[in-house]
């Protein structure tokens, strides 16, 4: 794209940006979290662990969320809880050992997972020793299959040589490191100092040890951010060299982050510098050679997730986009959630009232939802959308017996304006 194309396509993007501006979902499911039950409890939940329609070759993904941060970076909503008291780490293992094994009590048929992630707050804050503890509690109770992805997030100013060599020790293979923005005055604001050498060591580091695959998170739209200094923080980003990057849209929730309320809205960047960002740093990662995966996510054209793109495998769960089609998902940990083919259920958000609720009950479960044959037919389509940016009747109708444009006919008729703004594409499929 040239440049004069990439200001025409900016300049028609802001003209039409005031007719769809508004709030919206952000849909990791469908329904999504916040309409779930607390009916739907830990009885609920065991019932639908122990629902026999599955067989012992269909695997699981497991996640764990590890809640502690050292510090507290401001533009964070994550579940997490600032602490350097490192002897919490003891109670905290204890008590998700004692869940993972009544989830595996629950479970009727045995089976291997062939996917495990690590999630947070900061699974780094646990020492190398703690984190080998934490994994083997995981794979005891569920083998890890021969070819499992097995993953985890890691914050560069925390994690060491030795948290890389027990990782690589155990079997992990995939390293995903919080960047956000190399520019200085944006980490000022954000309060995550995090030099670019610190960042390449980490990396380094990993290499060496054998993981197959580096991913970088950034954020746009944070404080102080304009295209000329996000544009040398992808110059840094590709001088590093990641196998997969993760774009995210900073989201301004001061009800649920209150620390964001320390950024001025004029830091912010604006609607216009908000967008340029975006499309500058799509066309700089195209331009490199990565795959546009989704809504947010770049890979190179040799990932298994540029692979299933292709072949229209790509599925996305709570952990992300993933190769794991039709897993069900077993979550771990305070606020974690699991998803299974029928239903949903989350843990208890606090690290001490979940703690609680498993050295009562065993699970956390605090609210869930059981999916209706309507909630799984919107579930498909969002899922299309947001991994192919597309939708064929015909795959529709083979999965659910019923015409699409029958079923969705008032949603195609709210898309014609959107048609008219050369936004979507409506085809005889």
């Amino acid at each position: 794209m040239s440049d004069d194309a990439f200001a025409l396509d900016l300049e028609r993007l802001l003209a039409l940006l005031p007719r769809y501006a508004g709030e919206g979902p952000r849909y990791t499911s469908y329904p999504t979290a916040p309409v779930w039950s607390d009916a739907y409890g830990a009885d609920e939940f065991r019932a639908d662990l122990g629902h026999g329609d599955v067989d012992a070759s269909d695997g699981l993904s497991l996640y764990a969320h590890v809640p502690f941060c050292e510090s507290l970076c401001h533009f964070c909503a994550c579940n997490k809880q600032i602490t350097t008291d490192h002897g919490r780490a003891g109670p905290y293992l204890d008590a998700i050992e004692r869940e993972v094994a009544a989830v595996r009590d629950a479970v009727r048929v045995p089976r291997r997972a062939t996917q495990l992630h690590w999630g947070g707050g900061t699974p780094t804050w646990l020492s190398p020793d703690e984190v080998r503890r934490l994994f083997h509690v995981l794979v005891d109770a569920f083998p890890l299959a021969p070819d499992a992805e097995v993953s985890i997030e890691v914050d560069p100013r925390v994690t060491t040589q030795a948290h890389v060599e027990a990782l690589a020790e155990c079997g992990f293979n995939r390293i995903s490191m919080g960047v956000q923005d190399f520019d200085p005055k944006v980490q000022q604001a954000v309060h995550r100092i995090q030099p670019a050498d610190q960042t390449a060591r980490l990396v380094e580091w990993s290499r060496a040890a054998g993981f197959e695959s580096v991913n970088f998170d950034l954020i746009y739209g944070l404080p102080y951010q304009r295209v000329e200094s996000f544009t040398r923080t992808l110059d840094t980003l590709f001088a590093i060299g990641p196998d997969r990057i993760a774009l995210y849209s900073y989201a301004h929730v001061t009800w649920v982050a209150k620390q964001q309320r320390g950024f001025e809205r004029k830091d912010l960047p604006d609607a216009a510098t908000k967008l340029a960002i975006m499309l500058t740093a799509i066309r700089s990662f195209l331009a490199q050679g990565y795959v546009f995966i989704g809504l947010d996510h770049f890979a190179r054209p040799e990932d298994e997730l540029a692979t299933a793109l292709a072949n229209r495998t790509l599925r996305r769960n709570f952990m992300g986009h993933t190769t794991q089609a039709g897993v069900d998902l077993l979550g771990f940990g305070p606020s974690a959630i699991s998803e299974l083919r029928a239903s949903y259920a989350q843990n208890v958000r606090d690290p001490a009232g979940w703690q609680k609720a498993v050295e009562e009950r065993g699970v956390a479960t605090m609210r869930g939802h059981r999916l209706s044959a309507d909630d799984r037919a919107r579930r498909w389509v969002i899922t299309r959308i947001l991994c192919h940016g597309e939708v064929r009747a015909s795959e529709f109708q083979e999965t659910f017996g019923r015409g699409f444009r029958d079923a969705f006919a008032r949603e195609l008729a709210e898309l014609e304006r959107p048609a008219e703004d050369g936004l979507v594409e409506i085809a005889a499929d």
